[in-house]
């Protein structure tokens, strides 16, 4: 007797929607050619994952998504886009792939990965899985076994942060120099 996991019914029509929607927006990442739309996209994207995660019960990621992709990285790009000075040059407007380049590549990747899924795995039945909270089991970890590695994480993500800051505004003052040397 088998007994699959199937999603029917809102369930299956609400991780269909997210599904697409997420799709869309991705693909508008890649095409856009302006970037104040293409990063409006990528949050599409990040919330499109963000709605996939709770879906598939793991809430705990699905808030992290939102609090840290969304919240954090998106805001961030969207200043630094909105916020520099070159916004107008032609050099810095996002290129977009060459649609038949993009058309070859998406389709071997997508034959390749169904070739994995559908030759490659060995598939079998399992009982559904009680789908519990992910929050505890988490926090558990983060404050128990990976406690050292997660402050290890945090400190280099500090000095990456502030290297780049550093380097933004040798970079600034460079081109001061530069500008008023032309003068």
């Amino acid at each position: 007797m088998t007994s699959g996991y199937e999603i029917t019914g809102i369930a299956a029509a609400a991780w269909l929607a997210t599904a697409l929607v997420t799709m869309v927006a991705a693909v508008g990442v890649a095409v856009l050619r302006n970037i104040v739309h293409a990063a409006f996209a990528l949050l599409v994207v990040l919330l499109g994952v963000a709605g996939l995660y709770a879906l598939a019960g793991a809430d705990l990621i699905a808030v992290l998504q939102i609090l840290l992709y969304v919240g954090g990285v998106v805001v961030l790009l969207l200043f630094a886009v909105m916020l520099t000075s070159r916004m107008g040059d032609p050099e810095v407007a996002s290129q977009p792939l060459a649609p038949l380049r993009a058309a070859l590549a998406v389709t071997s990747l997508s034959a390749l990965l169904a070739y994995g899924l559908i030759v490659s795995t060995r598939w079998r039945d399992v009982d559904a899985p009680h789908i519990v909270g992910t929050t505890a089991d988490v926090g558990e970890a983060f404050l128990g076994r990976y406690l050292l590695p997660f402050e290890v994480i945090s400190v280099l993500l500090l000095a990456a942060v502030v290297g780049a800051v550093v380097i933004a505004r040798r970079d600034s003052r460079s081109e001061r120099e530069i500008g008023e040397r032309r003068r």
